[in-house]
């Protein structure tokens, strides 16, 4: 052979091999190898093969069935559950070889799941529990905040316009309140006043905070100190002067059991909950023993 030909030929040669180095196949046949060595490198010597047998029992099955008809309002055909079974042993596999070569360490996801899966743990077992009324009414005692109720009242109210009315304002407010208070009589009271669109004439059982946001604080203070029954006032608002007649009044406070009883529930569970997650974890890292090697900048105070 010549050296041209040599040359064409080693040429040839060379061109064949970038092709075959192209194809995918070959990308996944050397990464394969790859995994193998991975996993041969990491097994320490002499340690024992991985259980290889996957068992997919009836209970397995009848779960797979039951999460795809929940899906799709229907059971699965024999061959859908066929697939179900195999994309179950794929899991299976893929995630026994992952663990094997130590792919979960180190990865965040995976051990913020796992967390999770151990918080649920306790949490599941403070699901169980079943208050008794004394344990709810002790929570109740031992949490007043949480459960207050808001003062509420019921009342009409007639609007004065400082602006319009001027220095006759409190000579209109003594006769309006004659004319209002006058037994048997039928005059309107909304028609007694002066126009503000932004007011109602009458308000039905509204919360004391709701008065102190349409009236303010004051308004709403004064409000709840006066007599039921009888036109009063005036009584300043952020909007003027006001005759008001109180129709009914709830002093605010801590509520009855029996009027917040699935609320205290609630909380009750949710504190329980948190409690035994607490224990839970203190018995576990009591297993442990704990060392801390704090870089000396962040002993000193400084970013480590």
């Amino acid at each position: 052979m010549t050296t041209g030909q040599a040359t064409v030929a080693a040429a040839g040669e060379r061109s064949i091999l970038r092709s075959v180095l192209r194809e995918p196949l070959v990308h996944f046949l050397l990464l394969g190898a790859l995994l193998f060595a991975l996993d041969a490198w990491l097994r320490p010597a002499g340690a024992p093969a991985a259980d290889t047998a996957i068992v997919v029992g009836e209970a397995r099955v009848r779960s797979l069935s039951q999460n795809f008809a929940r899906v799709w309002q229907r059971p699965p055909t024999r061959m859908e559950l066929e697939g179900l079974v195999e994309d179950h042993v794929r899991e299976e596999v893929l995630v026994r070889e992952a663990l094997a070569l130590g792919l979960d360490r180190d990865d965040a996801i995976v051990r913020r799941r796992l967390r999770q899966k151990m918080e649920f743990v306790s949490d599941e077992t403070a699901a169980l529990a079943v208050p008794t009324d004394q344990e709810l009414a002790d929570y109740l005692a031992a949490n007043p905040e949480t459960f207050t109720v808001p003062g509420r009242v019921s009342f009409a109210q007639v609007y004065l316009d400082p602006g319009r009315r001027g220095p006759t304002l409190e000579a209109d407010a003594k006769r309006l309140l004659g004319q209002l208070n006058r037994p048997g009589a039928t005059a309107d009271p909304a028609a007694l006043g002066d126009a503000l669109r932004l007011l109602e004439a009458r308000y039905d059982e509204l919360p004391k905070f709701e008065v102190e946001r349409l009236f303010g604080e004051a308004f709403a203070e004064a409000l709840f100190q006066q007599p039921m029954g009888t036109w009063v006032g005036p009584v300043a608002s952020g909007y003027g002067q006001h005759l008001v007649r109180v129709e009914s009044k709830r002093p605010g406070g801590v509520a009855n059991l029996a009027d917040v009883r699935p609320l205290v529930e609630r909380e009750w569970a949710n504190a329980r909950r948190k409690a035994l997650g607490e224990a839970y974890y203190a018995r576990l890292r009591a297993k442990y023993r704990v060392e801390v090697r704090m870089p000396a900048a962040a002993q000193q105070g400084a970013r480590p």
